[in-house]
């Protein structure tokens, strides 16, 4: 019989042959020192509209609650940091968004990883999580010696910055537990300081509802004037905190076809962007994560950065 040990190195091993950038383990417990900061950050409503964050509270904290039994979590990353950027005179989409719905992408590996797990190592119970449960991924990865959390709340790696996915699969196998890594952000204050609407508030506390991603996707009723000339070209999402993180310098291009932008992204103007049908909405972003806020959504954001343009 392996030990918790072997198993962890075996897991190790699989994650990369699938692709993943880095693999950290945690024993799932009660995350202790997230729950004072989760619950002042609620308080604050910097939350905004999204008032989904407010529910399973225990559930985010806890791991055992969301899937009984759990004894490890397992924190994966996925590259997604491009080869191309839009070019300079356009509107922008985050990075993350330029190709097809991640979701779907990595749910379908961490599928493929949990069918392998039970085929090598036995009959294990657990659940697989990509961005769609209470699940305080950046806080687990963190705990997985993964990365730290920067003052822009974004997990960072030394070697490769913060351009990338997270992930986990939540299981009731014991496996041997990585430390956490340091913290080295110093000094730095870029991403505070770059962010024109002055977002983050503290060293890793955002006020979502000053975010310009959150105004730009999941805010559904008009942005408010407030973000008037602050928007800096984004329609969807922002990259700013990222593109100005030193540690970015070293990101490297995903290799993950799925994820390539295709040419409207890349090379529409601002102009045919402002001209943007919903044929051809549903055309550019099929399957893609900006559908999320449909095409009246995008209009919207279009709009508004017009607006701050005239």
């Amino acid at each position: 019989m392996k030990s918790p040990a072997d198993y962890s190195l075996l897991i190790k091993e699989k994650a990369k042959e699938l692709g993943f950038m880095h693999c950290g383990i945690s024993k799932a417990g009660f995350l202790e020192e997230e729950a004072p900061r989760l619950e002042k950050w609620l308080k604050s409503g910097f939350h905004g509209e999204m008032g989904y964050m407010e529910n399973h509270f225990d559930k985010r904290l806890d791991p055992t609650k969301l899937v009984p039994g759990a004894k490890s979590v397992v924190s994966l990353t996925y590259n997604y940091f491009p080869k191309q950027q839009q070019r300079e005179d356009s509107f922008k989409i985050s990075k993350y968004a330029y190709g097809k719905d991640y979701h779907f992408i990595i749910k379908d590996k961490l599928k493929e990883f949990f069918q392998w797990i039970h085929q090598e190592i036995g009959e294990i119970d657990g659940r697989v999580f990509v961005d769609s449960a209470p699940v305080l991924e950046r806080a687990w990865a963190a705990k997985s010696g993964i990365g730290w959390i920067g003052k822009n709340a974004n997990l960072l790696t030394k070697q490769v910055g913060s351009f990338y996915f997270l992930s986990e699969l939540i299981i009731d196998l014991e496996l041997a537990p990585d430390g956490p890594t340091t913290d080295h952000c110093g000094k730095c204050t870029a991403c505070i300081d770059a962010c024109p609407t002055q977002a983050i508030e503290s060293e890793r506390v955002i006020n979502g509802s000053k975010c310009i991603s959150y105004a730009t996707i999941e805010l559904k009723n008009q942005i408010p004037s407030s973000f008037n000339n602050h928007m800096e070209d984004w329609m969807f999402g922002c990259d700013i905190c990222q593109d100005v993180c030193p540690w970015n310098r070293f990101s490297k291009p995903h290799q993950q076809p799925e994820f390539m932008a295709n040419d409207a992204i890349l090379n529409y103007s601002k102009k045919e962007w402002t001209e943007l049908t919903q044929e051809l909405f549903s055309e550019i972003f099929r399957k893609s994560p900006v559908k999320r806020t449909k095409y009246a959504g995008l209009m919207r954001n279009i709009e508004k950065l017009n607006q701050s343009r005239s």
